[in-house]
């Protein structure tokens, strides 16, 4: 089983679309898919039509196997289940601050399902935490969508630094740009410059800025089922097949 979590330490980036594709994408792939919505604000679970997990509050995700299956649910589509998330789960850093333990929290949970996923894909909260290296040592990749500006810029020279610091794989770190606008010089000199810094770690694919990704919410299903032949549903095809080629290539 594979782990692909959807990262950003920078809200409002297009971090949990991602996230909603990816996981639509892969499924329709044939490939047997979890998306697990570790983000408090529920988001990913929202856009499948799924109500938060009551079920799991407190330390019941990392310990509970039973309680943590039981709250999977199958979503409208083949291949794919939701693992919907709470607001309790803005108290997972106090939780794993309590662990003392030399492995992963999160990574056993995951290993202890007792449904068979060939990848799991985490939309994560946009934060630097606990929580966050818990992710980052579990994670066989990291998926980083990155709006060309400067802000954007500083935020992905402080992940690569807490990756440093951290002794933290950063061949786990798979970039991209979010909500681009190639009409905008500042979008393609920013570009140029980070492809430039950091190399292998962008990928090619580029998702463009559309109105189709904003409306989501509104359809509440992927942008590869609401706007189906639209750009946008197009990248996230050529992102999966891009993320896909890099995590499975070993």
């Amino acid at each position: 089983m594979k782990v692909i979590a959807c990262y950003s330490n920078k809200g409002g980036v297009g971090k949990t679309a991602t996230a909603v594709n990816l996981a639509y994408a892969l499924s329709t792939a044939g490939v047997r898919t979890l998306l697990c919505d570790l983000d408090p604000q529920g988001a990913a679970g929202f856009y499948y039509r799924l109500k938060p997990s009551k079920s799991l509050s407190n330390s019941r995700f990392f310990e509970d196997t039973k309680r943590l299956s039981n709250a999977i649910r199958a979503s409208d589509f083949s291949n794919l289940d939701i693992l919907p998330a709470n607001k309790s789960y803005r108290e997972f850093d106090v939780l794993l601050s309590k662990m003392c333990t030399d492995h992963s929290p999160l990574g056993r949970a995951l290993d202890r399902i007792e449904f068979d996923y060939e990848v799991v894909v985490l939309d994560c909260p946009p934060n630097l935490s606990v929580m966050s290296e818990d992710i980052f040592q579990t994670a066989d990749a990291i998926v980083v969508p990155v709006i060309p500006t400067t802000l954007s810029q500083r935020t992905l020279r402080q992940l690569v630094k807490f990756f440093k610091n951290n002794d933290l794989s950063i061949e786990k770190l798979h970039c991209f740009f979010s909500m681009v606008q190639v009409s905008k010089t500042l979008h393609r000199d920013t570009m140029e410059q980070m492809r430039n810094t950091y190399g292998q770690r962008f990928l090619t694919t580029q998702i463009p800025f559309t109105t189709d990704v904003e409306r989501m919410g509104m359809h509440r299903a992927p942008v590869m089922v609401s706007a189906r032949n639209s750009p946008a549903s197009q990248a996230y095809l050529a992102l999966c097949e891009e993320v896909v080629s890099r995590v499975f290539k070993t």
